[in-house]
């Protein structure tokens, strides 16, 4: 007979104290199987594949996939945002300003997600440091794209000195704009220069001091350079002409299309273009057509010797009338005269302007004030006089013709 004692000692019957325990245990077994996976995490991580850690190429790509949602974000709704809202505005200069940033921006993003993602890349170094030149690429390129950024931001700001010059001289800020954007262009990529110069690790000033070595040269070199940039000062103080204006000079004869730093363009009327170098320009004797604030009609026609003085008193009063009465016509001074007489004409002098300096305009005035001059001489029962010669003979030429050919009398001729 088994007794109670026994039978008890032979099953387990889980207290409070052992129930606590097996929690221990269980909670102890589940630390280390955490462990051994943090473990096997860990070792997979810091497994180099090209000399490269695992949890290395999750930073760059993590750091990279970031730069290229910001990016997306920004071309997406903040360049768009950006843009509405300066549509809305009456300035046009801010959708000047938006439009020049936002390329330049969206490169940015970009560049500065590849040098940051590069920076924590724990590249293996060698014979070449792979990290150092591919930083200093990306520190150059970003270098460019502030260089970018500056050089797109030229034009607007050029339209808005532009506009500002135009209310004190429109003709002057015209001309003066376009060398005024070439000039902050120039300052612009010359500074950027500089500053890839400095992240390549050269000295800037040591660069300078072995130019002046060899600054002879360099100024025999530059002198046409330097004579051109003379040249265009003087004609912007002198301002003998502006974009737009027809010239004349030597074998040149058109209109002056663009004045920059070193030559002035100038397209003829055979549509061809003659570039001039702005030092011939200030010694040369220009002749500027536009300039004139009336262009000058002057000739002198003839008529008939058999006219009357009735007639011609007529014909110099309707053409005075006309040219006063003609709208193409500049009313402040003008003559019509009988001026003298020619060798096969009575000459009729005319001098007026027109109103207009437009070539075309002046030649369409001037045909038909000429038509009308051709109807009225008609009206008056005038005529035109030609280059013309009379001969008169002392006899007839019949009669001594007769002389010397008389046939003799013969009753059987018709007489």
């Amino acid at each position: 007979m088994v007794s109670n004692s026994g039978l008890m000692a032979s099953r387990w019957i889980p207290s409070h104290r052992s129930e606590g325990g097996v929690s221990i245990q269980i909670l102890f077994c589940k630390n280390r199987r955490r462990k051994r996976e943090v473990s096997k995490m860990q070792n997979l991580l810091n497994t180099a594949f090209f000399g490269v850690t695992v949890n290395d190429y999750l930073l760059f790509f993590s750091i990279l996939l970031l730069a290229l949602i910001l990016r997306s974000l920004f071309d997406r709704y903040l360049s768009r945002l950006l843009m509405h809202w300066a549509q809305k505005t009456e300035a046009k200069y801010d959708d000047m300003f938006v439009d020049a940033i936002t390329p330049p921006l969206n490169a940015l993003f970009i560049s500065v997600g590849l040098l940051v993602a590069v920076s924590v890349l724990d590249l293996p170094v060698g014979d070449v440091d792979i990290r150092t030149f591919v930083l200093q690429a990306l520190k150059i390129a970003t270098s460019i794209i502030f260089v970018w950024v500056f050089y797109r931001l030229c034009a607007p700001v050029t339209e808005m000195l532009r506009d500002f010059m135009s209310k004190s001289d429109g003709d002057l800020a015209a001309q003066f704009a376009p060398l005024m954007r070439q000039a902050m262009r120039v300052s612009v990529v010359a500074i950027g220069g500089i500053l890839i110069i400095q992240n390549l690790g050269y000295s800037v000033s040591s660069l300078l001091a072995g130019l002046g070595v060899g600054g002879l040269a360099v100024a025999l070199a530059a002198q046409d350079t330097v004579a051109n940039l003379f040249g265009t000062f003087v004609m912007f103080t002198d301002r003998p002409f502006k974009v737009g204006d027809w010239v004349q000079f030597k074998d040149v004869d058109g209109d002056v299309e663009a004045i920059g730093f070193r030559s002035t363009k100038v397209r003829t009327w055979s549509k061809s273009l003659k570039v001039i170098p702005n030092k011939v320009l200030t010694s040369e004797i220009i002749e500027n057509w536009s300039a004139m604030p009336k262009r000058r009609v002057k000739m002198t026609f003839g008529i008939t010797y058999d006219s009357t003085p009735e007639q011609i008193e007529a014909l110099i009063a309707r053409i005075k009338t006309l040219l006063k009465t003609h709208p193409g016509v500049d009313q402040d001074y003008m003559l019509v005269n009988f001026t003298g007489f020619g060798s096969s004409q009575l000459d009729i002098f005319l001098y007026y302007f027109t109103a207009t300096t437009v070539w075309a305009e002046y030649m369409e005035i001037r045909q038909d004030i000429n038509l009308k001059i051709m109807k009225i001489v008609e009206e008056l029962g005038l005529a035109f006089a030609f280059p013309s010669q009379s001969v008169y003979f002392e006899n007839p030429l019949t009669t001594r013709m007769e002389q010397n050919f008389r046939l003799p009398d013969d009753p059987t001729l018709p007489q």
